[in-house]
Parts: structure tokens; sequence; C-alpha cells
């Protein structure tokens, strides 16, 4: 089961997403993103599905 979702939205709009079953990938995949897009306008959110909690956020909140 792939229960990590990362997120990228652009000037509000949905750019791209994955899902990964290790919370380790999506979380080093959340860095390269940030590394990769992460510039202003853009927002980069990493959530566990199972329990709805978001685990990074960047720009930070």
């Amino acid at each position: 089961m792939n229960r990590f979702h990362l997120t990228l939205t652009a000037a509000g709009r949905p750019a791209m997403h994955g899902w990964w079953g290790s919370e380790a990938t999506a979380r080093a995949k959340f860095t390269r993103w940030v590394g990769d897009w992460g510039r202003e306008g853009v927002c980069i959110v990493l959530v566990d599905e199972e329990t709805g909690r978001t685990l990074e956020t960047w720009p930070e909140a």
C-alpha cells in the first residue's frame, strides 16, 4: 500500500504528485522536490494518508 502522498502545487494549481509505501523514500523525494522545484509560488506537501497527518510542508507554514 502506498500511504505516503507527495503533492506539488504551483500558483495554486496541482502540478505533480507521487505515492510511496516507504516513509523514508517519501521523505527523500520531498527533499529532492524542494531542491529541484522549491521556488516562490510553489507548495510541496507530504501527507501520511493512513493517519491524515501532514509530515512535511515547504515552505514551512
